[in-house]
């Protein structure tokens, strides 16, 4: 492999991530896109902690996050990825859109926005480049408190 093939795999995680949420492909593409067991931390959106889960545990969580949502739309860009060996560290911008019903909304504002980054972690594994660690930093939020009333009506944990 050259380096701008591995920087090419890396970039590709990131549209395969997105596509997780965004297509609701919670089976065939996590493996795609992440080492097992691999570290969540979403710590700036959600205030829990930094947690390593098992792959199989993953779509589980992830349906139950993203269930509340009638769409969502994740843009990333910016990408900056440094290679070392086996080893990878990706740094890149979000801007990640979440629409929830308009029972859920309740009249209000219907769209939780979030913008920042993420500082991934990536490994090279006997099938390719996967993420290890995926953390997000946002810097910005609108209408947050979707989130809380997704998670309040006990169909998301995200």
């Amino acid at each position: 492999m050259t380096l701008e093939a591995d920087r090419a795999d890396i970039i590709e995680l990131f549209g395969r991530y997105a596509d997780i949420a965004d297509t609701k492909n919670f089976d065939e593409l996590p493996p795609l896109v992440h080492a097992d067991p691999f570290t969540m931390d979403f710590q700036s959106v959600t205030g829990m902690p930094p947690l390593e889960t098992p792959l199989r545990d993953y779509a589980a969580a992830l349906r139950g996050s993203f269930e509340p949502f009638v769409a969502t739309h994740h843009s990333i860009t910016g990408h900056v990825v440094t290679i070392n060996g086996d080893r990878a560290t990706a740094h890149a911008h979000v801007r990640a859109e979440h629409w929830v019903p308009d029972e859920v909304a309740g009249g209000g504002p219907n769209r939780w926005l979030v913008v920042g980054f993420y500082d991934n972690e990536a490994v090279r594994t006997e099938h390719g480049w996967r993420f290890s660690k995926v953390k997000l930093t946002a810097a910005y939020q609108e209408n947050s408190h979707l989130l809380a009333e997704t998670t309040a009506e006990g169909t998301g944990t995200r």
